[in-house]
């Protein structure tokens, strides 16, 4: 065989090497471009608000202490009548409904109703606060699991008609809090309220606490 035949069967067989190395790595950004399409656009990280010694927090997770905050900054928000529980109970609703699910948002609008025609809204202020000495600490949150959790909320209420106060209770609340990823731009929590997972509960007044000035009206809701 010629020297220039020698030459020419070499520089085809590299042709061909290279060929194959072409195809592999053609191969591989295709893997590679499609494990990037499968890829989450999304991740949430949910941070305790304490972070001081440092946490570990896994992709979706959600810590017990954001859960007690997110669950008592809405259910403070739906009590918080400004001039007229008639008014101010339903804009509430409706402005925070993408913090609720379903179901409970149903629950709101029938009690809504129910409280407008038996006339206990009209004229009525209302606020909702920690009770004292009773803000987040561990064992305040549930985990029911699949999503789900329960939080105690003990709030103190005060409602006022026409200036002149007529509650002033002490309550534990059981709200049931869920994952609700639903709106992410009205909603970036990825939580929803889901309504009482018991019935409410009248704690002890607190001590030296004077009564309302009119007959105070039974009742947690």
């Amino acid at each position: 065989m010629s020297r220039y035949a020698k030459m020419h069967d070499r520089d085809r067989a590299h042709i061909r090497s290279l060929w194959a190395v072409i195809a592999v790595l053609a191969a591989l950004a295709g893997a590679l471009s499609w494990g990037w399409a499968q890829a989450p656009k999304h991740l949430v990280l949910r941070y305790p608000p304490e972070l001081r010694q440092g946490a570990v927090v896994g992709v979706e997770e959600v810590p017990e202490a954001l859960l007690y905050s997110f669950a008592y900054y809405v259910f403070q928000q739906l009590n918080r009548w400004d001039s007229n529980g008639s008014e101010d109970y339903g804009k509430n609703i409706y402005r925070l409904q993408a913090y609720f699910t379903d179901r409970y948002r149903a629950e709101l609008l029938a009690d809504l109703e129910v409280r407008g025609a038996g006339g206990e809204l009209a004229g009525r202020t209302r606020a909702l606060s920690e009770a004292p000495g009773e803000g987040w600490r561990p064992g305040r949150v549930e985990a029911l699991g699949e999503g789900s959790w329960v939080v105690y909320l003990d709030v103190r209420i005060e409602e006022h008609v026409s200036s002149l106060r007529v509650k002033r209770p002490r309550i534990r609340y059981p709200l049931r809090v869920v994952l609700h990823d639903v709106d992410p731009e009205r909603n970036p929590w990825g939580l929803a309220l889901d309504g009482y997972a018991g019935a409410p509960k009248r704690l002890a007044q607190e001590d030296g606490e004077a009564p309302p000035a009119a007959p105070s009206e039974e009742g947690t809701r």
